[in-house]
């Protein structure tokens, strides 16, 4: 196994929502395909509130559907 790649990509499960006022479960949706990646939205699971956003590159076998 590479090392290096072991931690490639991380996800959210839990994050501090400011309209709750403590750290909530949260859910992940796709905000906007780019050219580049994807952009995701963390969404708090209780209020809905949008608590942060994750951006991850496309990978070279990906690139070739643009």
């Amino acid at each position: 196994m590479d090392r290096n790649r072991q931690y490639e990509d991380f996800s959210a499960t839990a994050l501090y929502c400011g309209r709750c006022r403590k750290s909530m479960p949260v859910r992940e949706r796709l905000l906007l395909v780019l050219p580049d990646g994807y952009l995701y939205e963390y969404l708090c699971a209780d209020c809905g509130d949008s608590v942060g956003e994750k951006k991850v590159k496309l990978q070279t076998k990906d690139r070739l559907m643009f």
